[in-house]
């Protein structure tokens, strides 16, 4: 499986190695044979000849585990971008809250769905408010923006599910270097516009290059809804990797946490892009 990549994937072993329920089944063979032999010839052929079970009946996650969670966590960061939108103050408790709430989320061992869902609702606000500022501003772009979101998801999905995209070792290291060199970079261009060192509401990103009319944002932009696609890649990785191995269900709310905090990413990039774009024309 790719090392590294969604922290919330990274951080938890469950998708990354066997779960230990699973790794005495080699050599409790011996245990198993002591076993049958304490039922009779006729409820050991009823036993056999009952249709196996599945995995959700035998408590491990399955694909529909993550995709209904997934649906329920992206409705409630709806919920709250309705609310956001609609009262913009709520932008910066959204954030601050949706903020602390990620990285608790990612941090913990076990799920908490709860947790995960106060994520949601809390990043809904944030990007609600967001949405609705640079909605009037540049009228149509969070269509655009939205549009843009689901594109680039579904193609990922494609590719993925295709196996022409595979987050093998190699990628994903290049994957990790990348993402810090952009997480260094965001966090100097917030200081900056912190301070009022530019004068681009934008920090860096709204500088042009010298020598041209485009903004740096453009080019980063770019870059980073690079890297967040390939996040999906990740994410989608790590998903198979845990119904292959029989996490337990509850896992499904990690897995879906996970892919919110990416799509959620990945919005916000293509949002900036295109804020960036239609204010230098």
């Amino acid at each position: 499986m790719a090392l590294g990549g969604n922290p919330v994937f990274a951080n938890n072993k469950n998708f990354k190695e066997t779960p230990a329920g699973y790794r005495g089944s080699v050599n409790g063979g011996a245990d198993t044979m002591s076993a049958q032999a304490q039922f009779s010839a006729q409820q050991l052929q009823d036993m056999y000849s009952k249709p196996s079970a599945n995995a959700s009946q035998t408590g491990r996650m399955t694909y529909d585990d993550v995709i209904m969670k997934t649906v329920f966590t992206l409705t409630l960061v709806l919920v709250g971008a309705a609310l956001g939108w609609m009262v913009p103050a709520l932008m910066w408790p959204g954030m601050i809250i949706g903020l602390v709430l990620g990285l608790v989320n990612s941090f913990k061992k076990e799920p908490s769905p709860v947790l995960i869902l106060a994520y949601a609702l809390f990043e809904g606000l944030f990007l609600g408010g967001l949405s609705g500022l640079l909605e009037g501003l540049y009228p149509g772009i969070v269509v655009q923006a939205v549009l843009g979101t689901l594109s680039v998801f579904l193609v990922t999905l494609v590719l993925f599910r295709n196996a022409k995209v595979r987050a093998t070792p190699k990628m994903t290291r290049f994957f990790i270097i990348a993402l810090s060199g952009y997480a260094l970079f965001s966090m100097i261009n917030f200081f900056l516009m912190v301070f009022n060192v530019t004068t681009t509401p934008w920090g860096i990103n709204g500088m042009n290059i010298p020598g041209t009319n485009i903004p740096f944002g453009v080019v980063i932009g770019l870059f980073a809804i690079g890297l967040a696609a390939f996040s999906l890649i990740v994410d989608f990785t790590s998903i198979e990797q845990g119904v292959q191995r029989g996490v337990p269900t509850k896992y499904s709310w990690t897995a879906a946490f996970g892919l919110t905090v990416t799509l959620v990413w990945l919005y916000v990039e293509i949002l900036r892009l295109l804020a960036i774009l239609r204010g230098n024309n």
